[in-house]
Protein backbone atom coordinates (compact mmCIF):
# COMPACT_ATOMS: atom_id res chain seq x y z
CA UNK A 1 0.00 0.00 0.00
CA UNK A 2 1.31 3.50 -0.77
CA UNK A 3 2.43 5.15 2.45
CA UNK A 4 3.07 8.80 3.26
CA UNK A 5 6.12 9.31 0.99
CA UNK A 6 4.37 7.80 -2.03
CA UNK A 7 1.19 9.85 -1.47
CA UNK A 8 3.23 13.03 -0.93
CA UNK A 9 5.07 12.40 -4.21
CA UNK A 10 1.69 12.21 -5.95
CA UNK A 11 0.53 15.42 -4.23
CA UNK A 12 3.66 17.26 -5.30
CA UNK A 13 3.12 16.14 -8.89
CA UNK A 14 -0.57 17.06 -9.00
CA UNK A 15 -0.38 20.47 -7.33
CA UNK A 16 1.22 22.54 -10.14
CA UNK A 17 -1.14 21.08 -12.74
CA UNK A 18 -4.48 21.26 -10.93
CA UNK A 19 -4.26 24.26 -8.55
CA UNK A 20 -6.66 26.80 -10.00
CA UNK A 21 -7.83 24.36 -12.69
CA UNK A 22 -11.49 24.04 -13.69
CA UNK A 23 -13.12 20.66 -14.19
CA UNK A 24 -14.59 20.47 -17.70
CA UNK A 25 -15.69 16.84 -17.81
CA UNK A 26 -15.85 13.77 -15.56
CA UNK A 27 -16.32 10.13 -16.53
CA UNK A 28 -16.70 7.25 -14.08
CA UNK A 29 -15.88 3.87 -15.57
CA UNK A 30 -16.20 1.80 -12.39
CA UNK A 31 -18.56 2.80 -9.57
CA UNK A 32 -16.65 0.60 -7.14
CA UNK A 33 -14.13 3.42 -6.95
CA UNK A 34 -16.85 5.65 -5.46
CA UNK A 35 -17.50 3.42 -2.45
CA UNK A 36 -16.80 6.30 -0.05
CA UNK A 37 -18.89 8.80 -2.01
CA UNK A 38 -22.36 9.50 -0.60
CA UNK A 39 -24.19 9.13 -3.88
CA UNK A 40 -23.97 7.41 -7.25
CA UNK A 41 -21.79 8.24 -10.24
CA UNK A 42 -24.37 10.69 -11.63
CA UNK A 43 -24.23 12.67 -8.39
CA UNK A 44 -20.41 12.52 -8.34
CA UNK A 45 -20.14 13.82 -11.90
CA UNK A 46 -22.68 16.58 -11.30
CA UNK A 47 -20.94 17.70 -8.12
CA UNK A 48 -17.52 17.88 -9.77
CA UNK A 49 -18.09 19.22 -13.28
CA UNK A 50 -17.67 22.99 -13.38
CA UNK A 51 -15.83 23.10 -10.06
CA UNK A 52 -12.42 24.71 -9.59
CA UNK A 53 -9.63 23.17 -7.51
CA UNK A 54 -7.99 25.42 -4.92
CA UNK A 55 -4.98 23.13 -4.45
CA UNK A 56 -3.97 19.68 -3.23
CA UNK A 57 -3.65 18.77 0.45
CA UNK A 58 -2.61 15.60 2.26
CA UNK A 59 -2.81 14.02 5.68
CA UNK A 60 -1.28 10.60 6.18
CA UNK A 61 -2.30 8.53 3.16
CA UNK A 62 -5.27 10.74 2.15
CA UNK A 63 -5.28 13.37 -0.60
CA UNK A 64 -7.92 16.02 -1.13
CA UNK A 65 -8.53 18.86 -3.58
CA UNK A 66 -10.68 21.62 -2.01
CA UNK A 67 -13.36 23.04 -4.31
CA UNK A 68 -13.36 26.82 -4.65
CA UNK A 69 -16.26 28.58 -2.93
CA UNK A 70 -17.60 25.36 -1.44
CA UNK A 71 -17.11 23.56 1.86
CA UNK A 72 -16.32 20.37 -0.05
CA UNK A 73 -13.31 18.62 -1.55
CA UNK A 74 -12.53 15.83 -3.98
CA UNK A 75 -11.05 13.27 -1.59
CA UNK A 76 -8.85 10.38 -2.72
CA UNK A 77 -7.38 7.33 -1.02
CA UNK A 78 -5.08 5.19 -3.15
CA UNK A 79 -5.75 1.95 -1.26
CA UNK A 80 -3.43 -0.87 -2.29
CA UNK A 81 -2.87 0.01 -5.94
CA UNK A 82 -4.53 3.34 -6.75
CA UNK A 83 -2.79 5.75 -9.10
CA UNK A 84 -3.52 9.38 -9.95
CA UNK A 85 -1.92 10.10 -13.31
CA UNK A 86 -1.66 13.22 -15.45
CA UNK A 87 -2.39 12.52 -19.12
CA UNK A 88 -3.05 14.53 -22.26
CA UNK A 89 -6.66 14.29 -23.52
CA UNK A 90 -5.62 12.22 -26.54
CA UNK A 91 -3.54 9.69 -24.55
CA UNK A 92 -4.53 6.04 -24.58
CA UNK A 93 -6.43 4.88 -21.52
CA UNK A 94 -4.26 3.55 -18.73
CA UNK A 95 -4.72 -0.04 -17.72
CA UNK A 96 -7.26 -0.46 -14.89
CA UNK A 97 -8.64 3.07 -15.48
CA UNK A 98 -11.61 3.71 -13.12
CA UNK A 99 -12.31 7.45 -13.58
CA UNK A 100 -11.26 10.29 -15.83
CA UNK A 101 -11.35 13.97 -14.73
CA UNK A 102 -10.59 16.50 -17.45
CA UNK A 103 -9.25 19.85 -16.25
CA UNK A 104 -8.20 23.15 -17.77
CA UNK A 105 -5.57 24.89 -15.68
CA UNK A 106 -2.05 26.33 -15.49
CA UNK A 107 -0.60 23.39 -17.41
CA UNK A 108 -3.31 23.51 -20.09
CA UNK A 109 -5.89 20.89 -20.96
CA UNK A 110 -5.13 17.70 -19.02
CA UNK A 111 -6.78 14.56 -17.72
CA UNK A 112 -6.40 13.35 -14.15
CA UNK A 113 -6.75 9.59 -14.58
CA UNK A 114 -7.59 7.45 -11.57
CA UNK A 115 -6.39 3.88 -12.18
CA UNK A 116 -6.66 1.09 -9.62
CA UNK A 117 -5.88 -2.55 -10.30
CA UNK A 118 -7.27 -3.99 -7.06
CA UNK A 119 -10.08 -1.42 -6.69
CA UNK A 120 -9.42 -0.79 -2.98
CA UNK A 121 -8.86 2.93 -3.55
CA UNK A 122 -11.61 5.52 -3.74
CA UNK A 123 -12.72 8.95 -4.90
CA UNK A 124 -15.45 10.97 -3.18
CA UNK A 125 -16.88 14.45 -2.89
CA UNK A 126 -16.74 15.00 0.86
CA UNK A 127 -17.67 17.90 3.12
CA UNK A 128 -14.89 19.81 4.85
CA UNK A 129 -15.02 20.03 8.64
CA UNK A 130 -12.92 22.17 11.02
CA UNK A 131 -10.06 20.55 12.92
CA UNK A 132 -10.24 20.70 16.70
CA UNK A 133 -6.71 21.92 17.36
CA UNK A 134 -5.96 24.53 14.68
CA UNK A 135 -8.32 27.45 14.09
CA UNK A 136 -9.36 27.98 10.49
CA UNK A 137 -8.07 24.62 9.30
CA UNK A 138 -10.46 22.19 7.56
CA UNK A 139 -10.16 18.57 6.47
CA UNK A 140 -12.60 16.16 4.77
CA UNK A 141 -14.91 14.38 7.19
CA UNK A 142 -13.38 11.06 6.09
CA UNK A 143 -9.97 12.30 7.27
CA UNK A 144 -11.00 13.90 10.56
CA UNK A 145 -10.60 10.68 12.58
CA UNK A 146 -6.93 10.13 11.77
CA UNK A 147 -4.00 11.75 13.57
CA UNK A 148 -1.63 14.27 12.09
CA UNK A 149 1.40 12.82 10.35
CA UNK A 150 5.01 13.55 11.37
CA UNK A 151 5.57 15.92 8.42
CA UNK A 152 2.61 18.09 9.45
CA UNK A 153 3.86 21.46 10.82
CA UNK A 154 1.27 21.19 13.62
CA UNK A 155 2.37 17.72 14.73
CA UNK A 156 3.04 17.79 18.49
CA UNK A 157 6.15 15.69 19.21
CA UNK A 158 5.82 15.74 22.99
CA UNK A 159 2.12 14.89 22.96
CA UNK A 160 2.76 11.99 20.59
CA UNK A 161 5.61 10.62 22.72
CA UNK A 162 3.44 10.76 25.84
CA UNK A 163 0.54 9.05 24.05
CA UNK A 164 2.88 6.35 22.71
CA UNK A 165 4.13 5.46 26.19
CA UNK A 166 0.56 5.24 27.49
CA UNK A 167 -0.47 2.71 24.84
CA UNK A 168 1.20 -0.33 26.48
CA UNK A 169 1.29 -2.21 23.20
CA UNK A 170 3.90 -3.41 20.73
CA UNK A 171 5.77 -0.44 19.30
CA UNK A 172 5.12 -1.43 15.68
CA UNK A 173 1.39 -1.75 16.35
CA UNK A 174 1.50 1.78 17.74
CA UNK A 175 3.31 3.10 14.65
CA UNK A 176 0.65 1.57 12.40
CA UNK A 177 -2.22 3.03 14.43
CA UNK A 178 -3.47 5.87 12.21
CA UNK A 179 -5.35 7.44 15.13
CA UNK A 180 -2.04 7.92 16.96
CA UNK A 181 0.19 8.93 14.04
CA UNK A 182 -0.76 8.74 10.37
CA UNK A 183 1.08 7.89 7.19
CA UNK A 184 3.26 5.04 8.48
CA UNK A 185 2.80 1.59 6.97
CA UNK A 186 4.66 -1.68 7.09
CA UNK A 187 7.67 -0.62 5.04
CA UNK A 188 8.57 2.55 6.90
CA UNK A 189 7.73 1.11 10.33
CA UNK A 190 10.27 -1.67 9.78
CA UNK A 191 12.88 0.76 8.50
CA UNK A 192 12.46 3.24 11.37
CA UNK A 193 12.52 0.48 14.01
CA UNK A 194 15.75 -0.90 12.55
CA UNK A 195 17.35 2.54 12.70
CA UNK A 196 16.18 2.93 16.32
CA UNK A 197 17.37 -0.61 17.23
CA UNK A 198 13.91 -1.54 18.51
CA UNK A 199 12.24 -4.93 18.21
CA UNK A 200 8.79 -4.61 16.63
CA UNK A 201 7.11 -6.29 19.64
CA UNK A 202 8.83 -4.10 22.25
CA UNK A 203 6.16 -2.79 24.63
CA UNK A 204 5.76 0.96 24.41
CA UNK A 205 5.33 1.18 28.19
CA UNK A 206 8.99 0.21 28.56
CA UNK A 207 10.31 3.01 26.35
CA UNK A 208 11.77 6.20 27.74
CA UNK A 209 10.52 9.58 26.49
CA UNK A 210 13.91 10.17 24.88
CA UNK A 211 13.73 6.84 23.04
CA UNK A 212 10.23 7.69 21.79
CA UNK A 213 11.49 11.00 20.41
CA UNK A 214 14.48 9.23 18.85
CA UNK A 215 12.12 6.82 17.09
CA UNK A 216 10.11 9.76 15.74
CA UNK A 217 13.32 11.31 14.44
CA UNK A 218 14.13 8.09 12.59
CA UNK A 219 10.62 7.99 11.08
CA UNK A 220 11.15 11.48 9.70
CA UNK A 221 14.60 10.62 8.38
CA UNK A 222 13.27 7.57 6.55
CA UNK A 223 10.41 9.64 5.11
CA UNK A 224 12.80 12.36 3.95
CA UNK A 225 15.08 9.90 2.18
CA UNK A 226 12.12 8.10 0.58
CA UNK A 227 10.70 11.40 -0.66
CA UNK A 228 14.04 12.36 -2.17
CA UNK A 229 14.07 9.06 -4.05
CA UNK A 230 10.47 9.22 -5.26
CA UNK A 231 9.01 6.64 -2.87
CA UNK A 232 9.16 2.86 -2.85
CA UNK A 233 8.11 0.81 -5.89
CA UNK A 234 8.27 -2.97 -5.81
CA UNK A 235 6.04 -3.35 -8.88
CA UNK A 236 4.00 -1.22 -11.27
CA UNK A 237 1.25 -0.60 -8.72
CA UNK A 238 2.89 2.53 -7.29
CA UNK A 239 4.05 5.24 -9.70
CA UNK A 240 4.08 9.02 -9.64
CA UNK A 241 1.70 11.20 -11.70
CA UNK A 242 3.86 10.67 -14.79
CA UNK A 243 3.84 6.89 -14.42
CA UNK A 244 7.42 6.68 -13.15
CA UNK A 245 8.48 4.34 -10.33
CA UNK A 246 10.29 5.45 -7.19
CA UNK A 247 13.67 3.95 -6.36
CA UNK A 248 13.79 3.98 -2.53
CA UNK A 249 13.56 0.17 -2.64
CA UNK A 250 17.30 0.21 -3.34
CA UNK A 251 17.90 2.03 -0.04
CA UNK A 252 15.90 -0.30 2.22
CA UNK A 253 17.87 -1.79 5.09
CA UNK A 254 15.50 -4.52 6.30
CA UNK A 255 12.11 -4.53 4.56
CA UNK A 256 11.96 -7.29 1.96
CA UNK A 257 15.56 -8.29 2.69
CA UNK A 258 15.02 -11.48 4.69
CA UNK A 259 18.07 -13.75 4.52
CA UNK A 260 20.35 -10.91 3.44
CA UNK A 261 22.98 -9.48 5.80
CA UNK A 262 22.09 -6.64 8.13
CA UNK A 263 23.89 -3.52 6.83
CA UNK A 264 24.97 -2.76 10.40
CA UNK A 265 26.17 -6.09 11.85
CA UNK A 266 26.04 -8.63 9.01
CA UNK A 267 23.60 -11.03 10.67
CA UNK A 268 20.83 -12.28 8.32
CA UNK A 269 17.62 -10.24 8.34
CA UNK A 270 14.62 -12.19 9.67
CA UNK A 271 10.97 -11.98 8.64
CA UNK A 272 8.25 -12.96 11.12
CA UNK A 273 4.49 -12.99 10.72
CA UNK A 274 2.82 -9.88 12.10
CA UNK A 275 -0.88 -8.95 11.79
CA UNK A 276 -1.46 -10.76 8.48
CA UNK A 277 1.74 -9.29 7.09
CA UNK A 278 5.43 -9.55 7.97
CA UNK A 279 7.96 -7.78 10.15
CA UNK A 280 11.57 -7.57 8.99
CA UNK A 281 14.32 -7.03 11.56
CA UNK A 282 17.80 -7.97 12.73
CA UNK A 283 17.82 -10.36 15.69
CA UNK A 284 21.13 -8.95 16.95
CA UNK A 285 20.52 -5.21 16.49
CA UNK A 286 16.86 -5.36 17.52
CA UNK A 287 16.76 -7.80 20.42
CA UNK A 288 13.40 -8.55 21.99
CA UNK A 289 13.20 -7.69 25.69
Amino acid sequence: MPELPEVEVVRLGLAPAVTGASVSAVEVLDERSLRRHLGDSVHFVGALEGARFEGVSRRGKYLWLPLEGREEALTAHLGMSGQMLLRTPDALDDRHLRARIRVDGPAGDLVVAFADQRVFGSLAIDRLVPTLDVAGEHVPSQVAHIARDPLDPHFDDDAWAAALLRRKTGVKSALLDQTLISGIGNIYADEALWRARLHYARNTAGLSPSKARELLRHVREVFAKALAEGGTSFDAQYVNVNGQAGYFAHSLNVYGRQGKPCPRCGRPIVREKFQNRGSHFCEKCQRER
